[in-house]
């Protein structure tokens, strides 16, 4: 006896649970349709003015004043090269700046320098 009365219970829960989901998606779903409802109301497309092309367009100077052309600095800043190869531009030329090359560009730089 008390085993049917158990499982009626566990019955009317279920019933409840399965009766509480579907009222609330039916409430979802009917707030979902009152927004899509107001949002179409709101985003009503406008007619926009057409633009006047009886009058010729005449552009203006501008008030700004031109760019300055400068010269590109091809020198790397010290804070931005590799350490072995620190040097300044002007080390750039002779003997010493194989001293701060790697062995295999240094190797390659003689040679070429002993062609040239």
């Amino acid at each position: 006896m008390e085993r049917a009365r158990f499982a009626h219970q566990v019955a009317e829960k279920r019933r409840l649970i399965k009766q509480y989901k579907m009222e609330r998606e039916r409430q979802q779903k009917l707030e979902e349709e009152e927004e899509i409802k107001r949002l179409r109301k709101e985003l009503i497309p406008k007619a926009q003015l057409m633009p006047y092309f009886d009058r010729p367009f005449v552009p203006r100077r501008s008030k700004k004043q031109p760019t300055v052309p400068r010269e590109p600095k091809f020198c790397i800043p010290r804070h931005k090269t590799i350490k072995c190869c620190r040097m300044s531009c002007n080390d750039m030329s002779g003997p010493s700046r194989l001293q701060h090359l790697p062995s295999s560009v240094g190797k390659a730089e003689a040679l070429y320098q002993q062609r040239g």
